[in-house]
């Protein structure tokens, strides 16, 4: 990856006019036929797959198996709210060491693989946790799952907010989102994420440069499932409980999905684009037929056939042409007068 000026950036043009567009959807989220809750659900479940792409797209890891990091997240939230102490900083802290420790805890047994033989792994460790989750009843709840977890109030010190209303609650994951962009989009371009990038296009290549791979490997895991464990327990607090399905190969699936139908491979932002497109696909497909993921899984395999870029990539082309297309008479021009 080659450093540009708008990487050095802390905030760039594209995170605020994100941020500005995310910050109006409640007030006209309800006008266009949309559950007020899903907004919700796009800012969790982009923190979500923004940290699955730190293994994807930025270090070419494929992992088929997330989904137990955010349900690990999940039940970290509820336990240390019913545990250890009722505060919304110290759970949200709980998911996201739980998270990083789940990781730890998988990396070290898969960080030393590569390609198919790494994926199918974290297949396994992914069923592992799920089955625990299903079992361990007086723990997890078993297929009950974790009920009554609270919304907690945002303690800010001098000042706190009740987030009970979807509406507060929305505007406080869309804050945190906020964070957590700039610290991954930091990460992601740092000579760190150039690194974690050289990995993705040769390990062999950066281990004769000098670099420790496997440690490389296993940091990036830890990161990965930290903040998606944060971002599950947001989901947990959001949902007012924590269940097993979120682990399963299916729910996994479906963030692998969405990250490569909005182009994780080739964009920052592409793991934001496919969680919009698919929930929304999700509530209007779904209105419609219950056969709604018949319509979203055909249009995943052509964009797998014809644009394996996602829609991020495919956006970048259209833009490449029309920059193209307008720069052709200019320089038409130019030679006619010259001649």
């Amino acid at each position: 990856m080659t450093g540009t000026s708008s990487d050095a950036r802390l905030i760039t043009p594209t995170m605020l006019g994100t941020w500005l567009v995310l910050a109006t959807v409640p007030f006209w989220i309800s006008a266009v036929g949309l559950y007020p809750y899903i907004g919700v659900e796009i800012v969790i479940w982009s923190i979500y797959a923004l940290a699955f792409n730190l293994l994807l797209g930025t270090s070419g890891l494929p992992s088929f198996g997330h989904g137990a990091f955010f349900g690990v997240g999940a039940y970290a939230f509820g336990l240390t709210q019913f545990n250890i102490a009722a505060n919304i900083w110290v759970s949200l802290a709980g998911a996201l060491l739980a998270g990083a420790f789940a990781g730890l805890l998988v990396g070290l047994f898969i960080a030393h693989r590569r390609g198919i033989y790494f994926a199918l792994m974290t297949i396994a460790f992914g069923q592992i946790f799920w089955t625990i989750s299903v079992k361990w009843h007086s723990v997890t709840g078993g297929e009950d799952g974790l009920l009554n977890i609270a919304r907690l109030p945002v303690n800010l010190g001098v000042v706190s907010f009740d987030i009970t209303d979807n509406d507060a609650l929305y505007y406080f994951v869309l804050a945190v989102f906020a964070v957590v962009v700039v610290l991954l989009w930091r990460l992601v371009n740092s000579p760190y994420g150039r690194i974690l990038s050289a990995i993705r296009q040769s390990e062999v290549r950066t281990a004769h440069l000098g670099y420790n791979v496997w440690l490389y490997k296993l940091s990036v895991i830890v990161l990965s499932a930290a903040f998606s464990g944060f971002a599950g327990g947001l989901f947990a607090m959001a949902q007012r409980s924590a269940f097993p399905d979120v682990m399963n190969l299916a729910q996994s699936g479906l963030i692998v999905m969405m990250t490569l139908v909005g182009g994780g491979l080739v964009s920052f932002w592409g793991p934001v684009i496919g969680v919009i497109v698919f929930l929304i696909a999700r509530d209007v497909i779904g209105a419609a037929t219950n056969a709604w993921m018949l319509y979203f899984g055909t249009m995943f395999v052509l964009l797998v056939l014809f644009r394996p870029e996602g829609i991020a990539g495919a956006a970048k082309l259209i833009a490449e042409r029309w920059r193209n297309r307008s720069a052709t008479p200019a320089v038409l021009s130019s030679e006619t007068r010259s001649g």
